[in-house]
């Protein structure tokens, strides 16, 4: 570490987040004096991030803490082609509503973690609709299409992977990296931006929005001077221990959005990582000194459950705020060693004909979003998985009325040992 002189690429590296740069050795240079600003595109493909980008938001994060200026592209341009990184199949085209829509719900995440202003190395949200949507064809093929060779394009992996599988890559996503390189090339003019940040995945349209700036500065300065290279850096795609993906559970992505995904849910998914996880995440993910995380990663036993729940309330801590980490750390305390029901839970309201009458309990869990349909609940009552106040529920046809609150001031409904809501009765 002695050989890196800024305290962000030392950071980078002793935390797990280096996999591949440009010129490191110039990027620890460019970093150290403090003025350095990088950005990291986000396409508006759902309404939600997800655990799967918060590595790409904490890079962005690590370059704030260092001193440098993060800069939060959204992608509300590119979003309308769909990059083809890392993907089987094209992406399904989204109206230009529903992208302004999921724009407007990305946008809250970000502030949780950067620090949004005026001063120079407060971070900045932009959107390349600004610099796209304006751009003639003709024209962009003539000032920039020339710098891009076909044969590199299809030979990266992206590319070739859908090319060797005879999977149908279109025209319009082969353009796709074109346009990131040209985001570079724009933020790079308008604020001076030497640095794309990303992950693995998109190693290869990093490197062409790199070489795209040194292309068009060479050919109109004869030679790109020292102080005005760009540099690219990505982290590894991250996975669990046991090599599932990042993000990806049983029960889906873990949204980032509290709409999504409530603090509880997103909490608990912390607090059940794998023992062999937790000095990893604690060190991608959270604050957490160097020092304190190298003791938890010694606890053996029973002591692990403290060290998940101090990964837990760290990360949730950063995304939701104090008061809802602790309500969920309360909620979770409940549950799982009082069999008792938390606030932090979802919760679903009977209505005055529903008390009277009866609903289908299926119907509830449907409501609670504990499952998608009826009949998904329906085949989890045949696999005994479904439980009403942590009673097995085995009748498909039962029924749920204002009776069943006598005594009580709601009901709990459960899946399986994780995921639970609360039924409340009508005022």
């Amino acid at each position: 570490m002695d050989q890196y002189k800024s305290n962000f690429v030392r950071t980078l590296i002793e935390r797990g987040y280096h996999y591949q740069a440009t010129d490191l050795a110039g990027l620890d240079k460019a970093a150290s004096t403090g003025k350095l600003t990088g950005y990291i595109g986000f396409d508006c493909t759902a309404p939600s991030l997800h655990v799967g980008s918060l590595v790409q938001i904490m890079l962005l994060r690590r370059l704030q803490q260092a001193g440098g200026r993060p800069i939060v592209l959204l992608g509300g341009g590119t979003t309308k082609i769909g990059d083809p990184s890392d993907k089987d199949k094209s992406r399904p085209v989204l109206s230009a509503e529903r992208i302004n829509e999921n724009k407007d719900s990305l946008k809250g995440v970000f502030a949780r973690f950067l620090t949004f202003g005026d001063g120079p190395n407060d971070a900045i949200m932009v959107d390349n609709t600004d610099w796209l949507d304006g751009l003639g064809y003709i024209e962009f093929l003539r000032d920039f299409g020339r710098f891009f060779s076909i044969n590199r394009m299809i030979a990266l992996e992206s590319v070739k992977r859908r090319l060797e599988r005879e999977q149908e890559m279109t025209f319009l996503e082969f353009n796709y990296m074109l346009l990131q390189a040209y985001d570079f090339l724009e933020l790079n003019r308008r604020f001076d931006c030497r640095l794309q940040l990303g992950g693995s995945d998109q190693w290869g349209n990093i490197v062409n929005g790199r070489e795209l700036i040194h292309k068009v500065k060479v050919e109109t300065q004869s030679e790109e001077r020292e102080d005005e290279k760009a540099f690219g850096f990505t982290a590894p795609l991250i996975t669990t221990a046991s090599g599932t993906k990042m993000g990806k559970t049983a029960d889906g992505a873990v949204w980032l959005n509290a709409a999504q995904r409530s603090p509880y849910e997103y909490w608990q998914f912390w607090r059940n990582c794998e023992d062999a996880d937790i000095g990893r995440f604690l060190r991608l993910f959270t604050d957490m000194p160097m020092g304190e995380i190298a003791k938890l990663e010694t606890l053996e036993g029973a002591a692990i459950n403290e060290a998940k729940i101090i990964l837990a309330n760290a990360c949730t801590t950063l995304l939701h705020g104090t008061d809802a980490t602790k309500e969920a750390e309360k909620t979770a305390r409940a549950i799982f060693e009082q069999g008792l029901s938390g606030s932090a839970l979802a919760q679903v309201h009977m209505s005055k004909e529903e008390m009277e009458d009866g609903i289908a309990i299926t119907a509830l869990f449907e409501r609670a979003d504990l499952v998608a349909s009826r009949g998904e609940a329906k085949r989890h009552v045949k696999a005994g998985a479904l439980k009403l106040n942590d009673e097995a529920i085995t009748d498909l046809q039962a029924q749920i009325s204002g009776a069943d609150f006598e005594g009580r001031q709601h009901l709990k409904l459960s899946i399986g040992k994780k995921k639970h809501a609360l039924v409340l009765p009508a005022k």
